[in-house]
């Protein structure tokens, strides 16, 4: 046990001779201790030593950083305010702004009237219309598909923040960068 505790601090006084900031490199610490101390030879070096190159790998267990979802909404629409819990339940942070008219918006972002619905959200560089499911955007943020967004046209029962008696199918639509439309998922 000694030996142990006797190594993990010589792992963590190592770590702190080579500095005390985030742009240390793993393996720095990893050849200090193992021209110092001999400690990778054994198996709590190994460890180690495995945890520092796992940290080095730029492998993260965190959920990735969701951006800011800008919603565009009517400030009487009760589904709109649903579909906001949607996305902040599922890891978006959002910033709502009522609008009595939606339609220049709309306009502006090239959502045009077949597909449009309640409300309009800007992300990540992207634009979403409707009810689209917080997957569905994680996935296009994740995919970075060359497309203008997704688009729920209309207001479909099922759909989030759309919740009710009975669930329709619906379609996420991606609208393209020339106003082409094409099937991105189904519900």
């Amino acid at each position: 046990m000694f030996k142990c505790v006797s190594k993990l601090w010589v792992f963590f006084k190592t770590c702190a001779a080579l500095g005390n900031n985030l742009t240390i490199k793993p393996i720095e610490v990893i050849k200090a201790m193992n021209n110092n101390n001999r400690i990778i030879n054994n198996t709590i070096g190994r460890v180690i030593a495995a945890f520092l190159i796992f940290l080095s790998s730029g492998i993260s267990l965190a959920e990735p950083v969701l951006p800011t979802v800008k919603v565009y909404k009517s400030p009487t629409c009760g589904c709109c305010k649903k579909w906001i819990s949607h996305l902040e339940s599922n890891g978006f942070k959002v910033e709502a702004t009522n609008l009595n008219n939606l339609t220049p918006i709309k306009d502006k972002l090239g959502i045009e009237p077949r597909i449009r619905s309640c409300h309009t959200a800007k992300i990540g560089g992207y634009v979403v219309e409707g009810h689209v499911p917080a997957s569905d955007i994680k996935r296009m943020l994740k995919d970075k598909p060359e497309i203008v967004g997704l688009a729920v046209p209309g207001m479909p029962m099922g759909s989030p923040g759309m919740e009710g008696p009975r669930k329709d199918n619906y379609s996420v639509i991606a609208i393209g960068k020339s106003g082409e439309l094409a099937l991105y998922n189904r519900h």
